[in-house]
């Protein structure tokens, strides 16, 4: 059976999904059914298996020290345990744990810049970030655990915040879950611990939203899809691409 796995590991070098798909338009005529029937069910409750975390233990190690590998294995637990639950359970053990383990701190205490957007790794082994960076982590964190992209989108919102001298506005980044196209989104947000409706977020006023795909003006399923694609988003771009060369799709 190890043979086989590798040999299919290879065809499908891709996320979980992916591979699934692959596996499932074999069924049919593999002289292996059984087996990749088996496959396709572990699989669909194990997407984690994307992320090679010894890969990325090494990684964070060679550029923050051994202090927070407890932290990414506690991450790669908290992944691997949400895989096979239902969709909301996701949001809710995800949003839980990185609010819990991830230190809210500004971009300047943590990178010496006014705004940094930090891949996962980064994170992680860092052991904080800013409102942006507690979104990302989430964002990559549920597309691991087999949420589709359509579903997921980071949006800049404004928030209302209360201060010493009364209510002001603060730039502020949350995720959004979809359910479906058009449907009110949920928000997963470190301000607010529990995940709530967008109409239950006065406090909120969504600018706009995007995913690794597409831009959208505002943020509710039917916002204007924006044109020119995510290209418009230098930070974003530039967050891609150092996350995939780590190790994420």
């Amino acid at each position: 059976m190890a043979g086989v796995v590798r040999r299919y590991r290879l065809l499908f070098p891709h996320h979980p999904s992916v591979m699934i798909r692959g596996f499932s338009r074999l069924l049919s005529a593999s002289r292996h059914r059984g087996v990749l029937r088996c496959l396709v069910l572990a699989l669909a409750v194990s997407a984690v298996w994307a992320l090679d975390f010894d890969r990325l233990q090494q990684q964070l190690v060679a550029r923050f020290g051994p202090a927070h590998v407890s932290l990414l294995r506690d991450w790669q637990k908290a992944l691997a345990e949400v895989t096979a639950v239902a969709e909301k359970d996701k949001l809710k053990k995800v949003n839980d744990f990185i609010n819990r383990q991830i230190a809210f701190e500004d971009d300047i205490d943590i990178w010496n810049q006014s705004d940094y957007w930090a891949t996962p790794l980064e994170t992680i082994g860092q052991g904080r970030g800013d409102c942006e960076d507690f979104s990302i982590i989430k964002y990559y964190s549920l597309r691991d655990a087999g949420v589709p992209l359509a579903k997921l989108r980071l949006v800049y919102v404004k928030a209302r915040r209360d201060g010493p001298n009364g209510p002001y506005m603060q730039a502020h980044m949350v995720l959004a879950y979809y359910p479906t196209p058009n449907a009110e989104p949920l928000v997963l947000d470190n301000l607010v611990a529990d995940i709530r409706p967008a109409t239950q977020r006065s406090d909120l006023q969504p600018v706009f939203s995007f995913n690794s795909e597409a831009i959208w003006n505002g943020a509710g399923g039917n916002a204007a899809r924006g044109a020119g694609g995510t290209g418009q988003l230098s930070r974003w771009q530039d967050l891609l691409q150092r996350a995939r060369r780590e190790g994420f799709d």
